[in-house]
């Protein structure tokens, strides 16, 4: 019989030789590799549910659905036997002049779900490939309808889109793009939605909505009408925590996109698939977008798949004689990945999750909104289950951390002492330091509770270490 003792000195023994394995060989994703050498990143082995267990065997609420991905919450066995009968029948194939029966159902299924005349669904492998697509298919449809000058883009500052070199240029965080330029010329940034740093507004989210909107519009006018092609705008911005639009921001945008004739693009790959509390932000929002990009919730993050879904108007130039869109990704469509996103779809009727956000978002919101009381605590913004918590020093002047006392609150102790007390989020400084929630949307209040405790002891610790 093996005792307590023999297991635990048996998970220490495994968990170095992997932490040993990792340092020598394994290039992980936004991670210094210094600490990857010094041993702590936790080796994350199962999940159930809202749950995740490393390799110590030490359990963790899933406060961040992996990354922003795991919707219908871990461990769903029956997504795994989806990846497996597709597999046994016909692992893979490219949608090169062939197509496969699991994306066309996949791709109609979305379509369907998608507002307004979102009819065409273009399959990529992820997030940042949707936008790339989306970009070119923008430049291309222009030059089919004699107006090749249309090239530029616009997105918003601090705005998170993808880390290849052309969406790279659509993302407005300089620090990610610093080490990589010169980029693809023609992105350019207007101000983004955090009415917490806009005192001139006030209490006047309409007004400040308005001033932000017609930004886009005061952009589009000084790089020349005749340049501009797309917006890219996320309904819930990430980078910088979770802003949400104001009243009337997007309507307005549409307006000005109609008027100057610039695609508006709806980048989904958070806010898609019942973040927000409806299958598309842009439903949430109320706006039509030209394209949307979508990735991670389209499967749960059971199998890589994304999509670029465009409207009837852009695909039309396209069906006639001989003209292709030339781009595409050997992964894009996967056989195994459309057929656990129809899995995964079939759980989000069955279960009701979008409604189940909807209904829970003011039990969600009312619970974190407690966490106002601490003095580190400045504001709790978001939308659905998708949450971001300001720290400041001085909640009466919204005065925020240096550069130095960040990286010493959120890595040198928030990370770890969140992990370490039960609960996995994002401490992120891309912009103010924040807190980022975004978890499984199967969660309950009972979850709730559990971050809200969590952070309150940690949040409370942090403001006594300044």
């Amino acid at each position: 019989m093996t005792t307590l003792d023999e297991t635990a000195t048996d998970l220490s023994t495994a968990t170095d030789s992997l932490n040993r394995s990792a340092a020598a060989h394994l290039w992980p994703h936004f991670t210094r590799l210094s600490a990857l050498a010094a041993g702590e990143a936790p080796v994350i082995v199962r999940g159930d549910g809202a749950y995740i267990w490393d390799s110590n065997g030490h359990r963790v609420l899933d406060g961040l659905a992996g990354l922003f991905v795991v919707q219908v919450g871990h461990g769903r066995a029956e997504l795994a036997e989806a990846a497996r009968k597709q597999a046994e029948q016909l692992a893979f194939f490219p949608l090169w002049a062939h197509t496969h029966p699991a994306a066309i159902e996949l791709a109609e299924r979305v379509a369907n779900l998608a507002p307004g005349d979102l009819n065409r669904v273009f399959f990529t492998s992820g997030g940042g490939e949707a936008v790339e697509s989306a970009w070119k298919l923008a430049k291309q449809y222009f030059k089919l309808v004699g107006k090749p000058l249309k090239h530029k883009v616009i997105s918003r500052s601090i705005a998170y889109h993808g880390t290849t070199q052309g969406a790279l240029a659509i993302t407005g965080i300089p620090s990610l793009k610093e080490m990589f330029e010169p980029l693809v010329p023609g992105g350019f940034r207007v101000p983004n939605t955090n009415i917490y740093r806009a005192p001139l507004f006030g209490d006047d989210p309409v007004a400040f909505g308005r001033w932000a909107a017609d930004q886009v519009a005061v952009a589009i006018e000084d790089e020349g009408p005749d340049t501009v092609a797309a917006v890219f705008l996320e309904p819930v911005q990430n980078a910088g925590g979770c802003f949400p639009p104001p009243p009337g921001y997007f309507q307005r945008v549409r307006e000005i996109c109609d008027a100057y004739d610039v695609l508006l693009v709806s980048d989904e790959v958070i806010c898609g698939f019942g973040r927000t509390g409806a299958m598309f932000g842009a439903q949430r929002y109320d706006y039509q977008p030209d394209i949307i990009t979508c990735a991670k919730g389209l499967t749960s993050g059971y199998s890589p798949l994304g999509a670029m879904i465009a409207s009837d108007r852009l695909a039309e130039p396209f069906l006639r004689g001989s003209t292709s869109f030339a781009h595409g990704y050997t992964f894009g469509g996967h056989p195994v990945s459309a057929a656990v996103a129809l899995a995964n779809l079939d759980i989000f009727e069955r279960e009701d999750l979008v409604g189940h956000v909807a209904r829970n978002t003011p039990n969600f919101r009312a619970t974190l909104e407690k966490l106002t009381d601490l003095p580190i605590v400045g504001d709790v913004r978001g939308d659905g289950f998708f949450y971001g918590i300001e720290l400041v020093k001085d909640k009466t002047t919204k005065e925020s951390f240096t550069d130095a006392e960040s990286e010493r609150l959120l890595r040198g102790f928030i990370s770890g002492a969140l992990y370490e007390r039960g609960l996995y989020c994002r401490a992120d400084d891309r912009g103010d330091p924040v807190i980022q929630l975004s978890p499984p949307l199967i969660c309950d209040q009972s979850h709730f509770d559990e971050i809200e405790s969590i952070l309150r002891s940690v949040l409370t610790e942090a403001w006594t270490k300044l």
